[in-house]
């Protein structure tokens, strides 16, 4: 990801909707969501989902397929894992321990169900 592309997903998350989109989106992985049970999780309208999901695509974070007559929405995990490498790149120059807190949140979260020996 180059600076060009993290602004436009900074952008596109700098609204507290489209936030919650993309976290309600992250959470259901990659099956994704429809849009109506996207509208109803975050609490907006259906239009306004629509709107702010079509603005999430543009920024790169969202992407849509057509399922029948829904369209379901899935966050485009390259695409977030780019943005946080970018952000991280060259952050401990040399000293790990300053990267160690984000990376322990990182592992943490992607501890698979029902595996409790690292929890």
């Amino acid at each position: 990801m180059d600076e060009r592309q993290a602004l436009a997903a900074f952008v596109g998350l700098g609204q507290e909707h489209r936030l919650r989109l993309v976290r309600s989106l992250v959470t259901a992985g990659p099956d994704g969501m429809a849009s109506g049970a996207l509208a109803a999780a975050v609490g907006v309208s259906a239009s306004s989902v629509s709107f702010h999901l079509k603005e999430l695509e543009h920024a790169g974070l969202v992407r849509s397929r057509r399922d029948g007559r829904s369209i379901i929405y899935s966050a485009d995990f390259p695409a977030l894992s780019g943005l946080i490498a970018f952000l991280m790149r060259d952050c401990c120059q040399g000293r790990p321990e300053v990267c160690a807190p984000a990376l322990a949140a990182l592992s943490a979260c992607c501890i698979p169900l029902g595996d409790t020996a690292h929890a």
